[in-house]
């Protein structure tokens, strides 16, 4: 390339000079008010979770077959048994396991999935268990990845599995922070798999995160904090993590999903590369 010029722009030019790139919208949702706020929106996607304070915890089946029932959203389920890191003994991976079984058969898309070993790999023996125990159902590699060793080495290992899809921020606190990493894992994944943009997405970021990257697949809270409707309140008995107040609900904002569906689909009409 030119002295002074972006490769990565050069890249993704002729990518965009060859075929017209398709986006989606994921909405990471642990409520079934959230999903159905999500649908509002224009979401074409759930990543259907508890606990979405911590991270996202695997969620009930109670709360996907309401979410099933209330909404036509593709459905992707987190499977997390616990906060903290996503190296699992053996009880918390028979737990995993038979919880991709049990959403597979309540008729979820997908599950987000990911293990890792203490040194930072993946631990490919129970990754490839899981995906078997999918069924061929859509499979997400979870951010994980972006607490992984060597995130090119995970790249190709999420490819050998068959797993479609790795959501991640680039290995930073934003994905707009991960953006060259981003990029670079779009250009190696070379149309094998999804890369899922996640961690700090909101519709000015999609707006330049997408034309410089690449990425075409975004996952988003579009939370909003609500007051609770508990009128009596005891306070200074914290249920949880301190700091946490017990009377503010999060919840996904339809508006926030619109105005992220709004710009993706004024990225596929321009179809355009900073």
């Amino acid at each position: 390339s030119e002295e002074g010029s972006d490769p990565f722009s050069e890249y993704y030019q002729k990518i965009l000079k060859g075929a017209d790139m398709s986006f989606l919208l994921e909405v990471c949702a642990d409520s079934v008010r959230s999903a159905i706020a999500a649908q509002e929106g224009g979401a074409d996607r759930v990543e259907l979770c508890s606990g979405l304070v911590i991270g996202g915890l695997s969620p009930s089946p109670a709360m996907f077959r309401e979410v099933k029932r209330n909404t036509d959203l593709k459905i992707r389920v987190l499977l997390r048994p616990r906060f903290g890191d996503f190296c699992y003994d053996e009880y918390e991976f028979q737990t995993l396991k038979e919880e991709v079984e049990q959403f597979r058969d309540l008729g979820a898309d997908g599950v987000v999935i990911g293990i890792l070993k203490p040194d930072g790999s993946l631990n490919m023996e129970q990754m490839a268990d899981l995906v078997k125990a999918a069924g061929g159902i859509g499979i997400t590699m979870h951010r994980a990845f972006d607490v992984c060793r060597d995130p090119f080495e995970a790249l190709d290992q999420c490819i050998s599995l068959g797993i479609d899809t790795i959501l991640t921020s680039g290995q930073k606190s934003s994905a707009w922070e991960g953006r060259e990493m981003l990029a670079e894992l779009v250009k190696r994944a070379d149309g094998r798999l999804n890369i899922l943009a996640g961690a700090g997405i909101k519709p000015a970021v999609i707006e330049e995160l997408a034309p410089c990257t690449g990425v075409s697949a975004f996952h988003m809270s579009g939370k909003k904090v609500i007051d609770s409707r508990m009128e009596f309140r005891r306070e200074g008995v914290p249920m949880g993590i301190p700091g946490f107040s017990e009377f503010e609900v999060w919840q996904t904002s339809a508006e926030s999903v619109s105005e992220a569906a709004s710009v993706l689909r004024k990225l596929e009409a321009r179809q355009t590369i900073c």
